[in-house]
């Protein structure tokens, strides 16, 4: 029993891997461009921080139009009934982007740059856009009084305009 777990040993040992020696550099990986790297590190830093501060702010500004397509999809599984489940759905999906929109200022202001205004406005209208989405949801459902009937309350019945009189002949 002790043979075979040293020939097992043996058989998966490390130790009689050759290793190379350092004699020759390793080749560069694939999409490794050397025109990147500069002597200037300090430089180089501070544009790459100011190139990911950029690129984390347009993340940011794109967010609400990437919500678009689920709010679409979760829109349609809710249906059209009058329910508790679509109500709270239409209530989120309203409120959220409100919310967002009223925030906007304060979600920009760790990007710690001042000329975030492109960002700041494709923020507010990706919002926007889901606020359009809400409100066409709400029309679907019912909930916008948009018709005529819905405002019959407030109408003020006609005033008449004649009178009629007659049927009665003396003789």
């Amino acid at each position: 029993m002790a043979s075979k777990s040293t020939n097992r040993r043996q058989k998966w040992s490390l130790d009689n891997i050759k290793i190379k020696g350092p004699s020759e550099p390793l080749a560069s990986p694939p999409a490794f461009s050397s025109s990147t790297v500069s002597i200037g590190g300090e430089v180089t830093k501070k544009t790459d921080i100011s190139r990911l501060i950029n690129k984390k702010s347009w993340d940011l500004a794109l967010a609400p139009i990437k919500q678009v397509p689920m709010n679409l999809f979760i829109s349609y599984m809710a249906g059209n009934s009058i329910s508790i489940f679509p109500i709270m759905m239409v209530g989120m999906l309203l409120m959220r982007p409100i919310q967002a929109i009223w925030a906007t200022k304060s979600t920009f202001k760790m990007m710690e740059t001042s000329s975030a205004i492109l960002q700041m406005i494709v923020y507010i209208f990706g919002n926007l856009v889901n606020v359009g989405l809400a409100l066409y949801k709400c029309h679907s459902m019912g909930l916008l009084p948009t018709h005529a009937s819905d405002w019959l309350a407030f109408v003020e019945p006609p005033m008449r305009a004649e009178y009629l009189g007659g049927g009665v002949i003396l003789q």
